[in-house]
């Protein structure tokens, strides 16, 4: 199963993050605190997914 950027974006937003600036191939998003990047695809790998939401606490 692979996520929607746009749908991974909209858990970081709702939890408080925001769009910080682009990056080569990734979206920077930030908390005011942290950082993460986030790819620029259509969709994100489950690994990748699972991996950010745990950390993040998403």
């Amino acid at each position: 199963m692979r996520l929607k950027q746009r749908d991974l974006i909209k858990k970081f937003e709702k939890q408080g993050w925001y769009f910080l600036r682009n990056g080569g191939n990734h979206d920077i998003y930030t908390n005011g605190k942290d950082k993460e990047k986030i790819p620029r695809h259509r969709e994100v790998s489950e690994g990748l997914a699972k991996d950010l939401i745990r950390k993040w606490g998403l």
